[in-house]
């Protein structure tokens, strides 16, 4: 049983709370601390974005994070570095990387898959690997028992969403409206109603993402979603507050989410 499969199994009914944040952002020294202030704050499981200089599925605030992280020529190997001193001191939170597929092809699957299982990597979502087109991914990455993760979206069609429970463990991340992250349309009805559809075909944990900015929208989605993806609103702040104080301010933003979802199971 994977890290991540633990960690939804000893949650029970409570929710999952998963933020993202951009590995190198605001510099390639912070990215350890932040991650360990994140699971201060409540996170459950960690996003840990790989910086590329295309990335198609991104707003501007993500875009800046890896443009800053990119100065400092952060590269996929500085962000396995960066999982691996966090495992020193927490062996425990799954850490989720989250990316593109040009790194991990010029690193090679194989390569990469065995590099991210000895730095403590226990899952991979790779952004432009349609599940159509997967299957050799998939493959390198449980055979070195990491869990490929896949999103679906508002437009997946009832053949890819039956694909990506062929294909996809740990859990499966559904983008909550149609645009980049960072986008302020979320709509919890539209979430809720495709939600039957996606329960009858998937059985793995489902997070929801982007459009989640504050605890009130995260409190919403928790009612039908497994888990809570936030990640622009963290890199916001992350970029607002400054490496002095982006820990302190990560860490007490995450504790108001983690009490709003724990508010929501207990309601």
């Amino acid at each position: 049983m994977s890290r991540i499969t633990s960690t939804f199994a000893e949650l029970g009914p409570r929710k999952a709370l998963i933020p993202y944040i951009t590995a190198g952002d605001p510099h390639p020294s912070d990215t350890v601390g932040l991650l360990h202030a994140l699971v201060r704050g409540g996170a459950d499981i960690l996003e840990l974005g790989v910086p590329f200089s295309d990335p198609m599925a991104d707003g501007p605030v993500i875009q800046r994070a890896a443009e800053r992280a990119l100065v400092h020529r952060v590269s996929l190997r500085d962000v396995l570095a960066m999982v691996r001193e966090f495992r020193r001191q927490d062996t425990q939170t799954p850490v989720v990387l989250m990316g593109y597929a040009n790194p991990i092809e010029r690193m090679g699957l194989s390569n990469f898959a065995q590099a991210a299982r000895n730095a403590g990597v226990d899952g991979v979502l790779v952004v432009d690997y349609p599940p159509e087109e997967a299957e050799a991914f998939t493959a390198a990455m449980r055979a070195e028992k990491l869990d490929p993760i896949f999103l679906l979206a508002p437009t997946s069609s009832n053949a890819r969403i039956a694909q990506v429970g062929k294909l996809a463990s740990g859990y499966v991340y559904y983008v909550s409206l149609r645009g980049v992250t960072g986008a302020a349309h979320l709509d919890v009805d539209a979430v809720s109603a495709v939600f039957p559809r996606l329960r009858t075909q998937l059985k793995l944990p489902i997070g929801v993402g982007f459009g989640i900015r504050d605890a009130a929208s995260a409190r919403s989605v928790a009612r039908v979603a497994d888990a809570v993806v936030i990640g622009s609103a963290l890199v916001q702040l992350v970029e607002k507050a400054g490496p002095d104080n982006a820990e302190h301010e990560l860490q007490d933003f995450m504790a108001g989410i983690r009490a709003a979802l724990d508010e929501e199971t207990s309601a």
